[in-house]
C-alpha cells in the first residue's frame, strides 16, 4: 500500500473515532462504570445564617403628669378679706353703752372671707378692742360675694370716769397672713372708751346677732 493511501486510511479512522466520541459517553461512562468519570456539579456554598439585627434600645419616656381635677369645694380659692377688698362704716347703735354697728361690704369682683374678729383701734388711744365671743374657724368663716356685707358689734362701755371719748376708730381685717393692708377709718362721735369694757364681736352675717352678743 502506498504511503498516500495509508495516510488516507489513518485519517479516516481518526475522523471516525472523533465522531464516535462526540456522540456522548459510552454505556460504561453513563452507568458510572470504570470506563469514565463524570464531574459532579459543584454544590453552591450555603450562605451563612444571617444574624438577627439587634432591636434598637428604647428610652423610656417620662410619664405625663395627670391633669389636676378642680376642687368640688366652691370656696377652695376664696381668700380672706383685707381692707383692700371692703368698704367700712360705723353706725351708733346704743348711746348709753357707746355701742356701734360695724359693717363691711365687699367692693371687689371676687368673693372673700371675713375671718375672726375685726381689729379695732380707738383714735389716738393705745391698744385695741378686746375680742368678745368665739369666732368660727376659717372653713366656716362668712363668705362675702361682691356687694355682700358682714357685721360686728363694738362696745365702748358706759361712762365710768375712767375712759376717754374718741371721735374715730380704725379697722383692719384678720387675714392670718403678713399681708400689709391700710387701716380703714370711720367717724364715731361721742364714743366713750372704757379701758375695762370695750370689746368687739366676731363678724356675723346679720346686724341683729352682731349687736345682741
Amino acid at each position: 500500500m502506498s504511503t498516500v493511501r495509508r495516510a488516507a486510511v489513518v485519517l479516516a479512522a481518526v475522523s471516525a473515532l472523533a465522531a464516535l466520541t462526540a456522540c456522548g459517553p459510552t454505556e460504561d461512562s453513563a452507568g458510572g462504570g470504570a470506563g469514565g468519570s463524570t464531574a459532579s456539579p459543584a454544590k453552591s456554598a450555603t450562605p451563612a445564617a444571617s444574624s438577627t439585627p439587634a432591636k434598637p434600645s428604647t428610652t423610656s419616656k417620662p410619664a405625663k403628669p395627670k391633669p389636676t381635677k378642680p376642687s368640688t369645694d366652691p370656696d377652695f380659692d376664696v381668700f380672706p378679706c383685707s381692707t383692700l377688698d371692703v368698704k367700712f362704716t360705723a353706725t351708733l347703735a346704743e348711746p348709753t353703752t357707746s355701742s356701734y354697728l360695724l359693717k363691711i361690704t365687699n367692693k371687689g369682683t371676687k368673693a372673700c372671707r371675713a375671718l375672726g374678729h375685726p381689729i379695732v383701734t380707738f383714735g389716738d388711744l393705745d391698744g385695741q378692742a378686746t375680742e368678745r365671743g368665739t369666732a368660727p374657724g376659717i372653713e366656716d368663716a362668712i363668705r362675702l360675694d361682691p356687694g355682700e356685707s358682714a357685721y360686728a358689734g363694738l362696745m365702748g362701755g358706759a361712762n365710768d370716769g375712767k375712759g376717754k371719748t374718741v371721735n374715730s376708730i380704725e379697722l383692719t381685717m384678720n387675714t392670718e397672713s403678713d399681708l400689709e393692708q391700710p387701716p380703714l377709718k370711720a367717724s364715731t362721735p361721742g364714743l366713750y372708751v372704757s379701758p375695762d369694757k370695750n370689746s368687739v364681736t366676731a363678724w356675723m352675717d346679720n346686724a341683729e346677732d352682731a349687736l345682741s352678743l
